[in-house]
């Protein structure tokens, strides 16, 4: 299967669901070697494996013992985590009413038995190129111009999800909100291309100082960032706080109109919270945001230049 010049990779994956290994079979020499597939024989394995490592096109046997391809692409788009993945049909119906079926179902494209493979590869290089444009435009809804870091609309629906998976399995979540002290001044001084570049390395900072990867750091707004830190205490939270205005010290960004130094600096305010049964999650999710600039404010008002933390919340 030839890839159409700069759009498919070796890094597209492709699930193929059928209870027949012959048909698997059979779609896999179709496709080639060029484009990565893997298989699930049931519907429910389907599910699993798209949960845990969404693929970039799934081709769906329509009826299988067990959960049947026209439930599994509902299921599918009906959970947020899969529902952008594009589903196209594999089936021997023919009739008006089955083609609506797979419509309906959320498909977004079908191919008849037998397969004719000039078909099927047209098909999947389609909803291929679609997906990868798509997915495109998605992250540069969710990127900041500016820095390349995540955006505040990125961080929001993280921060949803992160808020409920700790209170799903009883973690502390930390936040850090992360502002650059005198800014203003900065862009005064030095002008805004310049206050444009400060941004640019500031995030640079960051990003080398948060580095799990179910971690995040995003700028919040103007001059202020903010980090994302699941699964961790105030004690950790606290420690990342401190690598970072390490690293910001180590960058040396000179800074000659601030009254604290020759040199950027950042304050951060540091918050902890395990969300408890008896509270609403958004409710709990607000109240750690507030938390966390209300320490952001006292680290301000301290002198700047260094980090405030509240202790665990329950």
């Amino acid at each position: 299967m030839s890839s159409p010049p700069g759009q498919l990779s070796e890094r597209v994956r492709i699930l193929v669901v059928d209870d027949q290994a012959a048909n698997i079979v059979q779609i896999r020499h179709i496709l080639g070697t060029e484009l990565e597939t893997f298989a699930a024989t049931s519907g429910e394995q389907a599910l699993d494996m798209c949960l845990a490592a969404p693929p970039d096109l799934v081709i769906l046997d329509m009826r299988m013992p067990g959960i049947g391809g026209l439930d599994t692409c509902r299921r599918l788009r009906a959970d947020v985590r899969t529902q952008a993945i594009p589903v196209i049909f594999v089936t021997a119906a023919t009739s008006p009413e089955d083609e609506d079926a797979c419509w309906l179902a959320g498909g977004s494209d079908f191919v008849l038995k037998p397969i004719n493979p000039t078909t099927l590869q047209n098909r999947v290089r389609a909803q291929l190129t679609l997906k990868i444009q798509a997915d495109q435009l998605r992250r540069l809804a969710y990127l900041d111009g500016l820095t390349g870091l995540p955006n505040r609309r990125s961080f929001d629906e993280r921060f949803g999800i992160e808020c409920r998976r700790a209170f799903r399995n009883k973690t502390p979540l930390s936040i850090l909100l992360i502002d650059i002290d005198y800014f203003k001044l900065y862009n005064d001084h030095y002008g805004h291309i310049a206050g444009d570049a400060c941004l640019r390395e500031i995030g640079h900072c960051l990003a080398e100082s948060i580095l799990r990867p179910g971690d995040l750091v995003a700028r919040y707004g103007g001059e202020e960032f903010v980090g994302l830190l699941s699964e961790t205490g105030h004690a950790g939270a606290l420690r990342v706080a401190q690598a970072i205005l390490d690293r910001v010290s180590q960058a040396k960004l000179g800074h000659a109109a601030s009254p604290i130094g020759s040199t950027v600096a950042v304050s951060i305010g540091v918050a902890t919270r395990i969300v408890q049964q008896h509270e609403l999650v958004h409710e709990a999710c607000h109240s750690l945001l507030e938390q966390a600039d209300r320490q952001l404010y006292r680290a301000k008002q301290a002198g700047r230049a260094g980090a405030a933390g509240i202790e665990l919340t329950t």
